[in-house]
């Protein structure tokens, strides 16, 4: 692991800190059900925390599946990833709020991101 991958891995952690802080605020300042704007903030502030704390996890578990080595685009896979996770979590946050969090709604998007991350994943 090289210093740079230390370094990216403490400045996302910072991040993710920076952005359950904002979740913090927002959660106890705010009634989502009364306020669109507080919901819609709310369910993006969620998703972007959630995204950025699992960025550094998904990096450590492709590094570990690698042996141990860092190879070059490892950094991007696991941005894309945590940017999955984060929208992921956004909508559901959102359709939860709105009342239309079913399962099968749950299940199509999860496919959805599946089949969109197995398509971006395949090496050429």
């Amino acid at each position: 692991m090289e210093p740079r991958d230390r370094l990216i891995n403490i400045a996302t952690l910072l991040a993710a800190a920076l952005a359950w802080g904002a979740v913090l605020v927002i959660v106890t300042t705010q009634d989502p059900r009364t306020s669109g704007q507080a919901a819609f903030a709310g369910a993006i502030s969620i998703g972007a925390a959630v995204g950025l704390t699992t960025v550094p996890l998904l990096w450590l578990a492709i590094f570990s599946r690698h042996a141990r080595i860092a190879y070059r685009g490892d950094w991007t896979r696991a941005f894309r990833r945590g940017g999955w996770v984060a929208f992921v979590g956004a909508l559901f946050v959102l359709l939860r709020l709105e009342k239309a969090f079913s399962l099968p709604i749950a299940l199509f998007v999860l496919v959805i991101v599946g089949v969109a991350e197995a398509t971006l994943s395949v090496d050429r």
